[in-house]
């Protein structure tokens, strides 16, 4: 499984579960796994973020990926700053590839636009500010 991505000790447990592995087994495994450094949530997280990042999601869809695949608050809070001028870059790089430079006709289409960049997972002051900035 690691020869072709990073995964988190959570995404390995319920795969070897799945397959009927035994509890005391999947722990051994994941135990000789992060011994050899071969297994690292912390280098899954970094991985996941710069990987979501690139593909245009925003810190909050990320952190509820990232939890749901078994990863603590306190390792991905530290690459997540909500407010960082990264994440504003990013945000304005997918409302740009998105949208090409297409004038917002009407508040329809502002709250349609707001509610594609929540969904991604950008925060809503961040979005108000790109979107008056570029508009």
């Amino acid at each position: 499984m690691l020869a072709r991505r990073e995964h988190s000790a959570f995404e390995i447990r319920q795969k070897l579960r799945q397959k009927g592995f035994a509890g005391e087994a999947i722990d051994a495994a994941l135990e000789r796994l992060q011994g050899a450094d071969w297994q690292s949530d912390e280098r899954f997280t970094e991985a996941y973020i710069r990987s979501r990042r690139n593909r245009g999601y925003g810190p909050v869809r990320i952190a509820l990926e990232l939890k749901e695949r078994g990863i603590a608050e306190a390792l991905y809070s530290t690459h997540l700053h909500a407010g960082d001028d990264t994440w504003v870059e990013a945000l304005r790089d997918e409302y740009r590839r998105k949208y090409r430079g297409t004038a917002v006709a009407d508040f329809e289409e502002r709250a349609k636009r707001m509610r594609f960049l929540q969904y991604r997972g950008f925060t809503l002051d961040a979005i108000h500010k790109v979107m008056d900035e570029l508009e």
